[in-house]
Formats: C-alpha cells, sequence, structure tokens
C-alpha cells in the first residue's frame, strides 16, 4: 500500500471520534454538496446532531451580502468510504430564521407525506435511476470509440463481455457502497445505450424514497470521482437513435395493495392524466429530448397508459393485472428528477386528489 493509502485507511477507533459527511442538494437542483464534521463519539439519531451552515452565495442559495444557510440533519447512513462508526448526513437546508429555503423540496414533501390521508395509505415507492458514464476529458460515453459510435442498440441490455458493458466495477462498488450504507438498493444492471446503468431503490416509504435516491446518488458521484469518471444524469446524453435516462417511479398505496386495489390504480391514474401537463414541468429538464414517443417512451405532450406497455405514459405489470392489486409505474419522470418533487406530487393527485 502507498503511503496516501495508509492514511486513508487509519483506524480512528482509539481516538473516539467520529467524523460525519454533511450532504446536502445545491442551487441547481442537481449539484449535490458535502463537507465534513468531526463529532464526540458515535451519534445514529439525526435529532441529535447539531445543525451546521454553509455559503450559499458559493450555491447560487444566498446573496453574498446574507450567505450563511444552515443545514438541519434528516436522516444518517454508514460511511462506506471512511467506514467504522463514521456516517454519512442527509440534509435540508434552511435560513438563519428557520424557513426553509426556496430550494428546500423536501421540506414541501414532507408536508405532504405527513397528512394524516396520506400516512394512513403508507404509500411505497420503488425508483429506477438510470445514468450513463462518461469519459472525464472528452464527456463521451465510457466503451464508445473516440469520436465514432458504437453498434447499435440491441446487445448491450443486461449484457456480459468487454465489448457490450463498460463500467461495471464502478457499477459494482456502487452497488456494495449501498448495501454497506444502509440503502434499500434493490438491484442494478447494463441499460438499453452502451454506457448506461440503472440501479433500483425498492420499497421505501414516503419520505425516505427521496433521501435514499439522494444518498445513493451521493454515493455514486463520489466513486465516479475516484475513477475518474463523470456520471451524467441528463436525460438524453446522445441525440439520435439511442434511449434516453429516466427514473421511473412505482407507487402503489396500501389500498392498492389489497384485494380490489387494480380499480383503485385505475382510478390512480385518472388522476394523474388529469394533472399531467403539472407533473411533466416537476419531472425533470430536458426531457422533451426523451419523451419522444420513441425508445419506450410516450410523448411528453400525451396521456397514456397499459398493462405491460413501456411505450405508455405509465405502465401496470402483467402481475398486478393477473392479481387485481399491486402497483404501478410512471415512467414520465426523468433521470434527473428531484425524488422529493417526483414521490410527493404522486401522493398528492393520487390520495390527496
Amino acid at each position: 500500500m502507498s503511503p496516501l493509502s495508509d492514511l486513508l485507511n487509519l483506524d480512528l477507533s482509539d481516538t473516539k471520534k467520529v467524523i460525519a459527511e454533511y450532504i446536502w442538494i445545491g442551487g441547481s437542483g442537481m449539484d449535490i454538496r458535502s463537507k465534513a464534521k468531526t463529532l464526540p463519539g458515535p451519534v445514529s439519531d439525526p435529532s441529535k446532531l447539531p445543525k451546521w451552515n454553509y455559503d450559499g452565495s458559493s450555491t447560487g442559495q444566498a446573496a453574498g451580502d446574507d450567505s450563511e444557510v444552515i443545514l438541519y440533519p434528516q436522516a444518517i447512513f454508514k460511511d462506506p468510504f471512511r467506514k467504522g462508526n463514521n456516517i454519512l448526513v442527509l440534509c435540508d437546508a434552511y435560513t438563519p430564521a428557520g424557513d426553509p429555503i426556496p430550494t428546500n423540496n423536501r421540506h414541501k414533501a414532507v408536508k405532504i407525506f405527513e397528512h394524516p390521508n396520506v400516512k394512513s395509505e403508507e404509500p411505497w415507492f420503488g425508483i429506477e435511476q438510470e445514468y450513463t458514464l462518461l469519459k472525464k476529458d472528452i464527456k463521451w460515453p465510457l466503451g464508445w470509440p473516440l469520436g465514432g459510435y458504437p453498434g447499435p442498440q440491441g446487445p448491450y441490455y443486461c449484457a456480459v463481455g468487454a465489448d457490450k458493458a463498460f463500467g461495471r466495477d464502478i457499477v459494482d462498488a456502487h452497488y456494495k457502497a449501498c448495501l454497506y450504507a444502509g440503502l434499500s438498493i434493490g438491484g442494478a444492471n447494463g441499460e438499453v445505450m452502451p454506457g448506461q446503468w440503472e440501479f433500483q431503490i425498492s420499497t421505501v416509504v414516503g419520505i425516505g424514497a427521496g433521501d435514499q435516491l439522494w444518498v445513493a446518488r451521493y454515493i455514486l458521484e463520489r466513486i465516479t470521482e475516484i475513477c475518474g469518471v463523470i456520471v451524467s444524469f441528463d436525460p438524453k446524453p446522445v441525440e439520435g437513435d439511442w434511449n434516453g435516462a429516466a427514473a421511473h417511479t412505482n407507487f402503489s398505496t396500501k389500498s392498492m395493495r389489497k384485494d380490489g386495489g387494480l380499480d383503485l390504480i385505475k382510478k390512480a391514474i385518472e388522476k394523474l392524466e388529469v394533472k399531467h401537463k403539472q407533473h411533466i414541468a416537476a419531472y425533470g429538464e430536458g426531457n422533451e429530448r426523451r419523451l419522444t414517443g420513441k425508445h419506450e417512451t410516450a410523448d411528453i405532450n400525451s396521456f397514456s397508459w397499459g398493462v405491460a406497455n413501456r411505450g405508455a405514459s405509465v405502465r401496470v405489470g402483467r402481475d398486478t393485472e393477473k392479481e387485481g392489486k399491486g402497483y404501478f409505474e410512471d415512467r414520465r419522470p426523468s433521470s434527473n428528477m428531484d425524488p422529493y418533487l417526483v414521490t410527493s406530487m404522486i401522493a398528492e393527485t393520487t390520495i390527496l386528489g
């Protein structure tokens, strides 16, 4: 091991100290920020953690003459990078007066998930996060010829082999790191476009789905940083006859999971159709480049649903149809969506109407 590796792997247990990495979302809505804080000992309850602050003028979230933004710890996960008792701390952001800053979509989502009618339905979410790995210096997909294109789509989905699967070590490292952190990562697979992959955050209740997806994104950003690769959440990273990248969101309520739930699923889909434009507006930037009616998408300007139809806005699975209960998949959210917005909107539209 190198001297640097020796230092990175130092055992801090004798010091009794713990390093907490505070994580938050920056002003663009997709830039993940973090900084480390030393704690006197292990902490497992976010309410026991100290609030912290940062320079909001450097993240596009405050003016220079009043730049302090306050971090409120909301969730704790094990740190797969520092290991031991060290932790990752997901935070949201507030003004010094205690008001949520405009980009704090978590605060807005919590209000919806805390509504009695929503809580009683125990909304479950499963999010399929697609992303594309890019070469750092030229920002071109991993495994693609320099300045050129690989063979047409077809051989790459869930494929194996050096000529079809590019970046598997990153995917596996991310998978294991998420499990170590305590995330409900359900799986991972290669996607239709070469250099594109997917992981799933599965069966998480309410606000936890957004929390876990953001931490999973943070871990992925850190791993690709180590590897000198860029992770892109652009919904259409390469124009032309290539699939885009989505964050398909699976949803069910307690009532939908009971016998006869399929009728409630159909009613929920009808409500989604009524508010199609509002949902599309919140489902990610650049989504119009992906939702074209091609490459397993529905056209952005129309709403449709179907059983086992990946060309529809909303898909109902064959198992759900057969059993008469289960869940549905909203296929409209783009890979760069904010899960706090998407999950809370689906709950609000389908449960609160």
